[in-house]
């Protein structure tokens, strides 16, 4: 195997196995089936795709113009990873607590099955793809693998391609977990489905602790 080759694959695994463990599509589903409602098939497979679209454009926003982005504002990843942190934090704590009256969910359910074309891509961004999704955790995530992006142009050609492809791969599985959201809650029941929504929340709190706490820990290194 050629070293162009084998940097290329190296390139294309560590995209979607740093990515996907932080987006977790899988344990945001219910939560996702908790905001739509009963919403009909055609609806829901149109959202799927709309959000694993913004999602793709998102990530890949993220890891090829993110740092330019910090930078040009002046702000460190370990700020971004202590405000998103925050954020995600929060974000769990209220749907762990939830019992169907946050305003935002309730209003997005009731309102599901009769959106628009417009309606639908407004909410497929806000707030099913950024912060449901793609969080501040993935963002800057995806902003330290762009990062790492090599500055030699045949090199930086490869591993872009290679990363561009990973946010494909992690889109897709976005893609298929929401889609098929509903198989899981038909095959979980409505009591597991409860649970799973409830677990995944709890997952979401952790994670946002864990995103804060790395950020913290960053900057007290930076103290010493």
């Amino acid at each position: 195997m050629s070293i162009a080759l084998s940097v290329f694959i190296k390139a294309l695994v560590v995209v979607p196995v740093t990515l996907l463990p932080i987006l977790n599509p899988i344990a945001v589903a219910p939560i996702f089936l908790s905001m739509t409602g009963p919403m009909e098939p055609v609806m829901a497979n149109r959202l799927a795709k709309r959000i694993a679209f913004n999602c793709f454009f998102l990530l890949m926003g993220a890891v090829f113009v993110g740092s330019y982005v910090l930078d040009f504002f002046g702000i460190s990843l370990p700020i971004v990873r202590v405000a998103g942190g925050i954020v995600v934090a929060m974000a769990g704590w209220k749907l762990l607590n939830d019992q169907g009256q946050d305003k935002l969910r309730t209003t997005v359910a009731e309102s599901a099955g009769n959106w628009t074309k417009e309606e639908l891509r407004k909410h497929s961004f806000f707030p099913f793809s950024f912060p449901l999704t793609v969080g501040p955790g993935a963002i800057a995530t995806s902003i330290t693998l762009g990062a790492q992006l090599p500055n030699k142009p045949v090199d930086w050609l490869i591993i872009a391609f290679a990363a561009a492809l990973g946010v494909f791969i992690t889109s897709v599985a976005i893609f298929l977990s929401y889609r098929f959201a509903r198989n899981l809650e038909n095959l979980l029941g409505e009591v597991g489905a409860t649970v799973l929504m409830r677990l995944s929340a709890f997952i979401l709190l952790c994670i946002g602790i864990e995103i804060f706490w790395a950020g913290l820990s960053a900057l007290l290194q930076e103290l010493n």
